[in-house]
């Protein structure tokens, strides 16, 4: 979710074509190596994942398209650089696309008229879906404490301004929370303290130290 007319940056302000073209030019300077990107990828799932993946591309604008990728060691692995596809939060058509769960390689760069409608947005999205986890990007210390709010009300684990390696899954089961049991996508955690007392739920907000 990033606003339409842009964010400041410590290279000034950047709309938010530019914003999505800076992105799509960092994941494929990342991935542009195909030794690299093979290590770091690893293989498609299932043909599920790789039909969502095909279709994503005709859900919007493509901002970075997605490849194939040979895997040497692995002859028959499907692998796929991700896609990334500019949506508009004010058409009703794109809402089907981003408020859906999209399993795979794939990101959506949404524009809203403004962080708050992105943070509002974010509650939307948060109450009727789920999330498993939120990550936040903002210099902004009111959208900070707005987007803190919506994730301890709706009960999402969120990530905060993190640049490094993030975990996931059963990899942070015992440092970190995953999972919060407490909203429509995370309604059990792999551990918490509900395992004992079945009516509290952790939230966790992580941030740079």
């Amino acid at each position: 979710l990033i606003p339409r007319d842009g964010i400041r940056t410590d290279e000034g302000p950047k709309t938010f074509d530019e914003v999505v073209a800076d992105l799509a030019r960092s994941v494929d300077g990342l991935l542009g190596d195909d030794a690299r990107a093979n290590a770091l990828l690893g293989a498609i799932v299932n043909p599920d994942v790789k039909a969502r993946l095909e279709a994503a591309a005709g859900l919007g604008e493509v901002a970075l398209a997605s490849r194939e990728i040979a895997n040497p060691e692995f002859p028959d692995a499907v692998v796929r650089t991700p896609v990334i596809v500019k949506l508009d939060g004010a058409k009703p058509d794109d809402e089907a696309a981003y408020m859906s769960e999209c399993f795979g390689p794939v990101s959506f760069a949404v524009a809203v008229d403004s962080a708050a409608e992105a943070v509002e947005l974010l509650r939307r999205t948060v109450r009727e879906k789920g999330a498993m986890t939120v990550g936040a990007y903002t210099t902004d210390d009111e959208v900070e404490a707005a987007i803190q709010e919506v994730c301890l009300e709706e009960a999402a684990q969120l990530s905060l301004n993190l640049t490094g390696g993030v975990y996931v899954n059963q990899t942070a089961a015992f440092s970190d929370f995953h999972g919060s049991g407490g909203n429509p996508a995370a309604n059990s955690a792999l551990c918490d303290g509900a395992f004992v007392a079945n009516r509290f739920r952790v939230v966790e907000v992580r941030r740079e130290a």
